[in-house]
């Protein structure tokens, strides 16, 4: 029994009351889980440093975590199913997401058309990051401490700075996440590197040139939090601070409180909520950071639990990628390490390949090689995470020479064809995004959230009916879908007044050397990197829109060049390089005058539709199609057309 108590804040009808359906009404229980774990139980030997907690008399590592849940409030009305969301960075956002709310993050999600709930569904949100500063709206876990005491070289961590605008004072942490406090200000030995682009050469900045401190009103002052520079840093350059923290949380706490959680909910639950409600499959979701984090989840075989037990029936990672993350290694800081590190490492893909440059044979799901303990998964990814380097490690081998086929008893994959990181949306707007990220062209506008409800729906129906789910559809080497970004550049070039990024500064995955202690988790920096591994992304039409994937009407019958890469804006420095997650939609001229006088090589939008009515038309086939091969759901077809003639609208009258 993982979980150990559970303390109920705040326990209150969800959505004022509202009835959902033949399921009626819901209610949200808010709290704090305890958890008391051993740390020698083989379930919980992948976690680095749980060996080095204390324990209480019982010999139990004991930590805490936020917790909510809203559940039918007659569990019998309800369809048993139970889907537990990994905040990102803290905030709850799968109800938002999938229900199509349009909302902020909140501490009680807004039910937007109630997609998830009118499907009887229990969701719950478990806070899993230590570096998150808990709030009413942002969920977050208490982890234990590893005792480094004993240890003559306990190591260095790293923190990596990259500005959008000059500044001279930085947190040692990303955004406003938790810091780990430096152990020595005056230390030496703490080195700050700088590089002018991510995969460029590092160079060390000279230690008289900066401090752990920070700009004040009242001049600069020392600061285990913070780091200063004189100068300040540049804005497009990448920095990393390596250095000793006097803080030691044991991140991989926060996947055992997962697993705990999820089987607490669907195994335990009557001790502490005995009017839950029974489960008969629980789906896991995750989205960027956290979708990483259930790829880390099954790469450690954690979907056992200390008895046993199957934890997920199935998971869904959205917007992953192929890597992992800072989730299980010494002084791991979830929400920052995004430089190369344990997150990066080979392997990328479930089944066990052969690394060409380490003669290392490993696969992501090696560890859940039997039947009972392995989740159905279905992958879904944008167009981003194929620039970005990594989307197609996850459906080739690592030199990117064949494609690699998943056990289709298990597995789906789906490439959302010509989108970005997050689902797009009117009207487009060019606004500043994470630490002041600005792309030069406005953003992709394609609304895939149909797709990944689709995707849900299919996953549940697979678990819980053996409904095969639709054929994997991403690029293939095989057919010729699968290209280097070069070829896909050379497209864009085409365009009028089209910014292409360097070539030589996109991103890339290498093969890399932590050090002698890294399969301990605990990695000398800066990280030594080696040869690259393959970077393949979707071929394109000469109008830039991808040729494989699921393509909704907006790129079948396209008012636009939609991409899932964009550039950065020259007012944040580094106008040659890409900027993360963002893509872009460019409109097609409107007439042939318009195309005529921009020189424009892409048809015109009156040269392609008769009008608008027969714009309709051919939207309505294709997506009607979608969701006769499964792709999106019937009672999304509406959604997906007016998606679609929303954005005929602007094109023409931009």
């Amino acid at each position: 029994m993982a979980v150990i108590d559970f303390h109920i804040d705040k326990r209150f009808l969800y959505a004022n009351g509202h009835e959902f359906g033949e399921v009626g009404a819901y209610e949200q229980i808010d709290g704090t889980l305890t958890f008391g774990v051993v740390s020698s139980a083989d379930a919980n030997k992948s976690i680095v440093d749980l060996d080095l907690a204390p324990t209480n008399r019982d010999g139990k590592v004991i930590f805490t975590s936020d917790f909510s849940i809203i559940k039918p409030a007659d569990p019998d009305r309800g369809s048993h199913g139970l889907l537990v969301e990994l905040p990102n960075r803290g905030r709850r956002r799968v109800v938002d997401t999938l229900n199509r709310s349009g909302s902020e993050a909140s501490g009680s999600p807004d039910p937007g058309d109630g997609f998830l709930f009118e499907r009887g569904l229990t969701v719950a949100s478990i806070g899993w990051q230590w570096d998150v500063y808990q709030s009413d709206v942002l969920m977050g876990l208490n982890p234990p401490s590893a005792d480094l005491s004993r240890e003559s070289n306990a190591g260095q961590t790293v923190v990596e700075i990259r500005p959008n605008e000059m500044a001279t004072t930085w947190l040692l942490a990303d955004r406003v996440h938790k810091p780990l406090k430096a152990k020595n200000i005056s230390d030496p030995n703490a080195t700050l590197y700088v590089k002018d682009f991510e995969d460029g050469e590092e160079t060390a900045i000279a230690r008289e040139n900066w401090k752990f401190a920070q700009e004040t009103p009242n001049g600069v002052i020392p600061s285990e939090e913070h780091i200063y520079l004189d100068g300040g840093f540049k804005s497009g350059k990448c920095y990393q601070l390596v250095y000793e923290t006097t803080d030691s949380p044991i991140a991989g706490s926060g996947l055992i409180a997962l697993r705990d959680v999820t089987s607490f909910l669907k195994y335990e639950s009557e001790r502490f909520l005995p009017d839950l409600g029974n489960f008969n499959h629980a789906i896991g979701y995750g989205v960027s950071q956290t979708g990483r984090m259930l790829r880390h989840f099954l790469y450690l075989g954690l979907n056992v639990d200390e008895s046993g037990r199957k934890v997920f029936d199935g998971l869904l990672p959205h917007v992953a990628g192929g890597r992992v993350g800072a989730f299980n290694h010494r002084f791991a800081q979830p929400s920052n390490q995004s430089y190369p590190s344990f997150g990066h490492q080979f392997p990328f893909h479930d089944e066990e390949l052969k690394d060409p440059f380490t003669e290392k044979s490993d696969g992501l799901l090696k560890k859940l090689a039997d039947g009972h303990s392995r989740p159905k998964v279905m992958y879904t990814n944008s167009s981003a995470e194929y620039w970005r380097g990594d989307g197609s490690l996850i459906h080739t081998d690592p030199s990117g020479l064949n494609d690699i086929e998943h056990a289709s008893e298990f597995v789906r994959v789906y490439h959302f064809a010509g989108t970005q990181h997050g689902a797009g949306t009117l009207p487009q707007s060019n606004e500043p995004g994470a630490e002041g990220a600005f792309p030069l062209f406005a953003p992709n506008v394609i609304d895939y959230s149909p797709l990944l409800r689709a995707a849900f729906v299919n996953l549940q129906k697979w678990i819980t009916d053996g409904i095969e789910p639709p054929d994997s559809k991403h690029p293939r080497i095989d057919d010729g879908t699968a290209v280097e970004r070069d070829e896909v550049l050379n497209v864009f070039d085409r365009l009028p007044e089209q910014v292409t990024p360097d070539r030589s500064k996109l991103w890339v995955i290498r093969a890399m050397d932590l050090g002698g202690r890294s399969e301990n988790g605990v990695g000398i920096y800066p990280t030594k990197e080696y040869e690259r591994y393959a970077c393949l992304v979707s071929s394109v039409d000469m109008d830039g829109n991808e040729l494989s994937g699921i393509r909704l009407p907006d790129i079948t019958q396209p008012v636009g060049t939609h991409s899932g890469w964009n550039v950065r804006h020259p007012k944040t420095g580094a106008p040659e390089q890409p900027v993360p997650m963002i893509g872009f939609s460019r409109w097609f001229p409107s007439t042939e005058i318009d195309r005529s006088s921009s020189d424009d090589p892409r048809r015109s939008i009156e040269n392609r539709y008769i009008d608008r009515d027969t714009y309709t038309d051919l939207v309505t086939q294709d997506a009607q199609q979608l969701s006769n091969d499964g792709y999106i759901l019937e009672s999304d077809i509406d959604i997906v057309i007016k998606n679609a003639v929303d954005r005929y609208d602007v094109a023409i009258n931009p």
